[in-house]
């Protein structure tokens, strides 16, 4: 069996980087990278293609943001991620699965549905003889945060992450550009009075996996991420909350109630370096920019920090 990359419409958080092709890479990375096979993580967290998608996002509530599926013969069979829950618990088009074969009924919708029906099944892969360069240059064009990295045969190898290839990176690599000439600006966000389900919408509709919450005066008040969503779902807390097997009623809770308040912020004329120092310190993959006044500015992901070191503008 033979996967490749399937062509899809760019998403806008990484337009800026794609409107002249693919990107010119930095060779001086390639000195500190040898081969894919290193950099490739090998301990690789699957579930098989029948998984109900209960014990998929129990599994992804310990902060993994995506799992690879297998068949039942062992081969790779497909990619779960964060953001394909988001659509099916009332994202996106896959809702219609909830609502027409469940009938809105939320322990039906996750305890019945196999992940197959939802994963993402011609996901973006890389062959481990391929070479490091030709996974990021994917890994960049297509906008992937997530790389399966794959035996000739269809066996799994290992994965490739933005989270991994930053830390790897940030060591050896000076940056040496500031916050906001590598923010994403501006910045879609949602106000915390808003319910669950258009914080979901406005995921997937904007293909961000997450979202800063502001207050009425339009200042940061928190910060919502599909893995947020996920990790509430996966460990029963929604569901405890709202005390209803319909999963409409769960999707009106406000954001505020799920939102992370702690959120890590920098400054714009702040050196890259600080960003990547403190979304490695909190294992977080975003900080937010602000202004001297506090007023959102831009934000700075994992894939901003990687594009900046292996593809500069």
């Amino acid at each position: 069996m033979k996967f490749m990359p399937k062509s899809r419409p760019l998403r806008q958080e990484h337009y800026r980087w794609m409107r002249e092709g693919t990107p010119n890479f930095n060779d001086k990375v390639f000195q500190y990278i040898s081969e894919l096979e290193i950099i490739a993580k090998k301990d690789v967290k699957w579930v098989y293609s029948s998984t109900p998608i209960m014990k998929v996002i129990e599994e992804m509530a310990h902060s993994y943001r995506s799992l690879v599926v297998l068949s039942q013969s062992g081969l790779f069979s497909g990619l779960i991620t964060a953001m394909r829950v988001v659509e099916y618990l009332g994202g996106g088009d896959l809702f219609e699965i909830v609502a027409k074969r469940h009938y809105y009924n939320i322990f039906s919708a996750l305890n019945k549905e196999p992940v197959e029906n939802i994963m993402v099944k011609n996901p973006v892969v890389v062959y481990v003889d391929e070479g490091i360069k030709e996974a990021l240059s994917r890994m960049i064009t297509y906008g992937a945060g997530v790389i399966p990295v794959l035996e000739r045969n269809g066996k799994i190898y290992g994965i490739l992450t933005e989270h991994d290839l930053v830390k790897y990176l940030a060591g050896v690599v000076s940056i040496g550009l500031k916050i906001k000439e590598a923010m994403s600006t501006p910045v879609v966000t949602i106000a915390e009075n808003s319910t669950l389900r258009e914080a979901m919408e406005k995921m997937v509709k904007f293909g961000f996996r997450r979202l800063p919450v502001v207050d009425r005066e339009g200042m940061i008040s928190g910060l919502i991420t599909a893995i947020d969503i996920v990790r509430e779902f996966g460990t029963h807390n929604i569901v405890r909350r709202i005390n209803s097997e319909d999963i409409r009623d769960i999707l009106t809770l406000p954001v505020s109630e799920i939102m992370v308040k702690d959120v890590a912020v920098v400054h714009m004329d702040d050196d890259l370096a600080d960003a990547v120092s403190t979304m490695l310190s909190k294992n977080i993959s975003s900080v937010l920019v602000i202004d001297d006044e506090g007023a959102l500015k831009g934000i700075v992901t994992e894939r901003d920090v990687l594009y900046a070191i292996v593809a500069p503008k």
